[in-house]
């Protein structure tokens, strides 16, 4: 039995996103919440009767049509029209784990009862979630701006019985499964349309994944280098703990404790060394990797206090008889995160490839390129040139987007954060990332195993030991391709404390 989670009665944490995003949960609505989402719909419904205003998105057109009125009698269609008009999202399909979490941000969102959705609207998105009914969205077309406008319209085309789902592990047509199952499409009421397509669940969905994967990344990073630096015959110097203590930087003093940690009782760190220093690569991970995990947890601050946020746009606050139509879902604020988080990864597989390269320029007793016979046998020289093309290439995504706007809606919405574009290249960076480990872990243990019948520290052992059951010693030249990928599964499935 899966694990009910009621959605709108806490804040989000990281902890449950995991799971939702893996379909872990079955997502409900308490009574609470109920009463919460019904009550803001009846306050709303009343006001657009007696009031002859122009409320924003509700009685008007969107966007630069904002002066069109519109009548009663077509505020359906109009929510309907905006639906479809929108769905825009083009390039390649998202992920199921982002699908999900774009779903359960949403209904989180409306759940809170500042958005006016009708609670049958609400519950449908839980539907979905709830039957992995998945809707087929695609990774480029928002601004990140008026929230993300065209993925999150083809996330809610389902709803009104339009669009395609991913259900059953084949593609359909929505209205075919809708029939199926025997639901009706839900007819939206006025603002829910818009309540639906404006808000921040593309971006924040990607960067929820994002930050899940980071977490786990920093750690690997930290174990990572500590088995080349022991295979590199390096010293432990640079992580004494004094040292650390005068320039303390959270980050920067997790990291050396981390290294300490993983390499205590190793022989070969605490032997003599011929050598006074190491490359800043090896020396400076302390500082490097330290200053990663500082951005990491404030981006994650950020993020957490967007996906437990309102970001739709016009909001309705019934207990002080006001809609006001504001800019909560501008993607600012995750833009520049999500660059910064872009720059701060970035430098994690940097120095990894640094590391890398060291191991294999034959110093310290090793042998050039790490196998027995160089020459006859390449060895580990061609997995650092892939290491170093996708370094590269993640200098390339490291640009920043937020600094980038461009004029939409006949000059209404007139600076975007670009923060949806900020987002998608940062997942890119991750699997760039991801690759490269296991590149340096390879050339890391295979290094290692030239150091035998001398010890690394028991928790390395233990981890090499698991490691060599999915890849061996290379004593000549093989296809290294599937070393790479076998690797990559190893890192990708393993969880590493």
């Amino acid at each position: 039995m899966k694990k009910v989670y009621y959605i709108g009665d806490k804040r989000l944490t990281f902890e449950i996103l995991e799971k939702i995003s893996n379909g872990e949960c079955t997502l409900k609505l308490s009574d609470k919440v109920k009463k919460r989402t019904v009550n803001c719909r009846k306050y709303l419904d009343e006001k657009i009767k007696n009031t002859e205003v122009p409320v924003y998105g509700i009685t008007t057109g969107f966007g630069s049509l904002c002066n069109k009125n519109i009548s009663h009698h077509q505020l359906e269609q109009l929510q309907k029209n905006l639906i479809m008009s929108h769905a825009c999202s083009t390039g390649d399909e998202i992920a199921p784990e982002i699908v999900r979490l774009m779903l359960a941000l949403k209904a989180y969102a409306l759940s809170l009862g500042y958005s006016g959705a009708q609670i049958d609207t609400v519950q449908r998105i839980l539907d979905f979630y709830n039957n992995d009914i998945l809707p087929v969205v695609y990774d480029r077309g928002s601004l990140g701006a008026s929230g993300d406008l065209a993925p999150l319209s083809n996330l809610f085309l389902p709803l009104i019985g339009e669009g395609e789902v991913n259900f059953k592990a084949k593609r359909q047509k929505s209205s075919t499964v809708l029939k199926n199952l025997g639901w009706k499409p839900i007819k939206l009421q006025s603002k829910e349309g818009l309540a639906l397509l404006n808000g921040t669940q593309f971006m924040s969905a990607h960067g929820v994944l994002a930050l899940l994967k980071s977490f786990k990344l920093s750690n690997l990073a930290d174990l990572i280098g500590a088995i080349s630096l022991d295979a590199f015959d390096g010293r432990i110097e640079p992580f004494d703990e004094k040292l650390h203590e005068i320039r303390p930087h959270p980050g920067q003093i997790q990291t050396a404790a981390n290294i300490r940690t993983i390499l205590d009782g190793s022989e070969l760190i605490s032997r003599n060394k011929n050598h006074v220093q190491d490359p800043y690569s090896f020396r400076c991970i302390p500082q490097v990797h330290g200053a990663t995990k500082d951005a990491i947890n404030y981006v994650a601050d950020v993020v957490i206090t967007e996906i437990n946020s309102v970001t739709d746009n016009p909001t309705v606050f019934a207990e002080t008889d006001q809609i006001i139509s504001g800019g909560n879902f501008h993607g600012q604020p995750l833009a520049l995160a999500f660059d910064f988080l872009a720059i701060a990864l970035a430098e994690l597989g940097n120095i990894s490839e640094r590391r890398t390269a060291q191991l294999i320029l034959g110093t310290r007793s090793l042998p050039e390129f790490l196998v027995a016979k160089p020459g006859l046998n390449s060895g580990l020289m061609i997995p650092q040139y892939a290491a170093a093309a996708m370094v590269s290439q993640n200098k390339i995504y490291a640009h920043p987007a937020s600094v980038d706007s461009i004029v939409s809606s006949n000059g209404q919405e007139d600076h975007v954060s670009m923060g949806a574009n900020a987002a998608t290249k940062l997942l890119k960076i991750i699997d760039n990332i991801e690759r490269i480990f296991a590149i340096e872990l390879i050339n890391a243990v295979q290094a290692l195993d030239f150091r035998r019948p001398a010890k690394s520290s028991p928790y390395i052992e233990e981890f090499v030991a698991q490691y060599r059951n999915e890849v061996k010693f290379i004593n000549k030249d093989k296809v290294m391709y599937k070393e790479i990928e076998t690797t990559l599964e190893f890192l990708r499935n393993g969880s590493f404390e």
